[in-house]
């Protein structure tokens, strides 16, 4: 019985757990704050060039219907292909 009792126990035995080093925590908490804060700053960036690419508002209402898509769609494709309408609807024939 009690060999029983003893295997038993080194079944159920278990690890101690471990605390975390709150340092470490906070390191690692203000270093994904810290990338997360310079993707934003990237996408707020890639949005003022983007947005400074001078287009023409004909060749969206082509690529628009043409292809049928949102003009938002399509604003955005022609922005990314600085205005070059070919490049656009080959990009997005693809």
């Amino acid at each position: 019985m009690q060999q029983q009792s003893k295997a038993l126990d080194k079944l159920t035995d278990r690890v101690e757990d471990r605390q975390l080093d709150s340092t470490r925590v906070q390191e690692a908490m203000a270093s994904i704050a810290a990338s997360a804060e310079a993707d934003r700053n990237a996408m707020r960036l890639r949005e003022k060039e983007l947005a400074a690419v001078k287009i023409n508002a004909a060749d969206v209402d082509i690529i628009a219907s043409e292809l049928e898509l949102d003009k938002k769609v399509a604003e955005r494709t022609l922005r990314e292909h600085k205005g070059d309408a070919v490049a656009a609807v080959c990009y997005l024939l693809r």
